[in-house]
């Protein structure tokens, strides 16, 4: 160390600046971990902030911080006027909000769970999905209608049922499903600021789990773009399409068939309604094999509906074998765990599928 120093005293002052310039290695920040909640309450809070007649309401959304703490801090920060307590009465306050959006005001109509929008799919299909067309365009109606679809862990036949296929139905709606905190952030200020109704699909499963979000992605001009589907993993021999929960299934998946010499695309579909078949067709035409999972029942579901894009469209020609779907089970939801774990798509039925598609 001395023979060092006497050397750098020596070189004179070029050695020494030399010296002050050296300095530890420095890594990029790591992104922060943010949960799918607080991404949620994030959207919601940001674009509050911006856009004065935007309002939350909904069973518990203010006072109780919300039923899942997706709206915690919202009412204190807002008040009595922009986070709205209701009563236990689905019908009552989507009509009422229906009417708002109608007014000129965008609200966000939160639905405990999706299962009880069934008590309000008149206000949803009739009142907001049509009015734009039946008004030749006079009347938008913006607002969104979100909580958390699909099944949930030990909640049964009536708490358990996935949407996505049952509001992509109707002409007048567009169905956004997230996956990721960044998808949940991205599309919900998309959903927001959107001139038409919007029914946005979460998972209760999905609250809790942190992801990493870029500098970018927290940034309060964030948006994703509605219609428009993510590669979340590039591969060349199988494109797995999933949405929701179920893309996190799939690349466990591929972690694991990657093993084998077998390199899955992975597609978060992210947008249900309108669909993009272009990005489904572009990968399909590159692996030659297709595999579409959802929680939801197969009959008329989200993957039978790609199914028949794909069959209708320039990527047939592309398959080496035929498309296969992995769906929950065609049964109401049982409650006993381990009924419910069969009747949901697992890891292994995905990889099982995979291999069956791929013949090997």
């Amino acid at each position: 160390m001395a023979t060092s120093l006497r050397c750098v005293l020596r070189s004179g002052k070029n050695a020494v600046s030399a010296f002050q310039r050296r300095a530890f290695h420095k890594s990029c920040p790591a992104a922060a971990q943010v949960t799918v909640r607080d991404a949620l309450n994030q959207a919601m809070d940001e674009e509050l902030e911006r856009d004065e007649r935007v309002f939350l309401l909904g069973e518990e959304v203010a006072q109780y911080d919300g039923a899942y703490k997706v709206s915690r801090g919202l009412w204190k920060k807002y008040g009595d006027k922009r986070i709205i307590d209701t009563p236990i009465s689905e019908m009552g306050f989507t009509g009422i909000a229906v009417g708002a959006a109608m007014a000129g005001l965008r609200p966000i109509c939160e639905f405990m769970t999706f299962n009880f929008s069934m008590q309000a799919i008149d206000q949803v299909i009739n009142s907001a999905a049509k009015t734009y067309y039946m008004s030749a365009g006079l009347q938008p109606v913006p607002i969104v209608f979100r909580g958390p679809n699909g099944a949930s862990a030990g909640v049964a036949a009536q708490h358990s049922q996935c949407f996505a296929a049952w509001y992509a139905h109707c002409p007048g709606l567009k169905v956004v499903s997230p996956w990721s905190s960044e998808d949940a952030k991205g599309l919900l200020k998309a959903a927001i600021r959107d001139d038409n109704p919007v029914v946005f699909l979460e998972n209760e499963l999905l609250y809790g789990v942190p992801f990493e979000m870029s500098d970018e992605a927290l940034s309060k001009d964030f948006t994703i773009p509605i219609g428009k589907a993510k590669i979340e993993r590039q591969g060349t021999s199988v494109t797995l399409v999933a949405h929701s929960r179920y893309v996190g299934h799939c690349l466990d998946a591929a972690a694991v068939l990657s093993k084998e010499g077998i390199e899955c695309e992975v597609i978060n579909l992210r947008t249900i309604r309108p669909m993009d078949v272009e990005s489904i067709e572009t990968s399909v035409m590159k692996t030659n094999h297709l595999v579409t999972v959802e929680g939801g029942w197969p009959q008329f579901g989200v993957g039978a509906e790609i199914c028949a894009r794909i069959m209708e469209g320039p990527a047939f020609n592309y398959l080496d074998a035929p498309v296969t779907r992995v769906t929950g089970v065609d049964i109401p939801m049982p409650y006993a765990k381990i009924l419910e774990d069969n009747s949901l798509p697992q890891i292994k039925d995905i990889i099982f599928s995979v291999k069956k598609t791929l013949n090997v």
